[in-house]
């Protein structure tokens, strides 16, 4: 039996890296083909897209690594189904239990190989790709410090301390210099909102330095105009999905005692949390696909059937998330759900053709 374990097993894991192999490639593509637009600008050329391109695989390796499991499993084992070894298993008395723990143990292996790659590999990467992307397109007049985000805009200084998306800003901070009158104009907005083209500052506390001393003006809401782009600041706002789990537990945390909505990051953490459970399941579900068709049956139609199923898997999941967000379910619910729908129907399978 731990002969037949390992030879299932590497028949999982072979077939899914030969799956990574097969469509990390293509993303690949897809990523470069999305940064044509931004090449040409600034010091932005095709080997910083290049860079930045390599840079981002291991995150979406990390998100299709169940889908690509999935698969792998069907290939795997299903090239042993086409030359009847699974058969001949079976006949020498080998149970559909045995062979599922079989394969489980191989998805022990890529769980583990997905937990280092999205954990340790991919936050890393994707930091350092988006950090090089971001100096390459602000031409040097941006910069991210533990401080916030820092900007030189038309002879201002700014300091935006939250990010929260390309299009609203949380704690901003413009300094203003005017050397012929001697004076300072220090501006701090509790928030800012991009509407119809432009910046509008909202809870504004505005300072006057100045010999003569300091007046403060106090304005509940008023128009900026900035060169900042949308664009180039949704460049350094950090993904959820890109962040590792006890980032997103101490982002949580941090939001939580200032009040913010978390939920983004809650959902993306509980995400995390069951992403190894996930790769698990999609070996479960492989199996009755397998076991349950014909030896005839095409490598096509098995590679087929997991795109299929890995596709609904991914509507349904989205789902729950929308759900989460949008309805306030909890979000461990929302993380848990999908998986344990697929498990539930996947035994149910298994008990039919075992």
């Amino acid at each position: 039996m731990k002969i037949l374990d390992r030879y299932l097993a590497w028949a999982v894991i072979g077939g899914t890296l030969l799956t990574l192999g097969v469509l990390l490639p293509l993303l690949g593509v897809v990523i470069l083909a999305d940064e044509l637009d931004a090449i040409g600008v600034e010091r932005y050329g095709l080997a910083d897209a290049l860079l930045f391109m390599l840079l981002s695989l291991p995150r979406y390796a990390y998100q299709i690594f169940p889908i690509a499991t999935l698969i792998g499993a069907l290939i795997g084992l299903g090239s042993l189904a086409s030359r009847s070894e699974l058969v001949a298993m079976r006949a020498a008395g080998i149970s559909v239990g045995q062979i599922v723990r079989a394969g489980l143990l191989g998805g022990l292996l890529l769980a583990a190989i997905a937990v280092l790659m999205g954990e340790v590999l991919a936050p890393l990467a994707e930091q350092r790709g988006v950090e090089l992307r971001r100096q390459a397109l602000s031409g040097d007049v941006a910069q991210r410090t533990p401080d916030g985000f820092w900007a030189i805009d038309d002879g201002s200084y700014v300091n935006i301390r939250e990010i929260r998306s390309g299009t609203s800003l949380r704690d901003i901070f413009i300094y203003r210099v005017d050397p012929a009158q001697g004076t300072l104009i220090a501006t701090h907005a509790a928030g800012a909102r991009y509407r119809d083209g432009r910046w509008v500052l909202e809870d504004i506390a505005r300072s006057h330095v100045s010999a003569a001393g300091v007046v403060v003006e106090r304005i509940a809401q008023a128009g900026w105009d900035s060169m900042l782009d949308p664009g180039l600041l949704k460049v350094i706002v950090a993904d959820p999905h890109a962040l590792p789990i006890w980032g997103l537990y101490k982002y949580i945390r941090f939001m939580s005692i200032n009040k913010q909505d978390s939920g983004v990051y809650e959902v993306a953490f509980w995400g995390k949390v069951v992403h190894p459970i996930l790769t698990l399941s999609m070996i479960l579900i492989a199996t009755p696909l397998l076991l349950g068709s014909s030896r005839s049956t095409g490598m096509g139609r098995r590679i087929l059937a997991g795109v299929l199923v890995g596709m609904l898997y991914y509507l349904v999941s989205r789902t729950f998330a929308y759900l989460a967000l949008l309805f306030g379910m909890n979000p461990f619910l929302a993380a848990i759900a999908p998986p344990l729908l697929f498990i539930s129907g996947a035994l149910l399978l298994l008990r039919r053709v075992g």
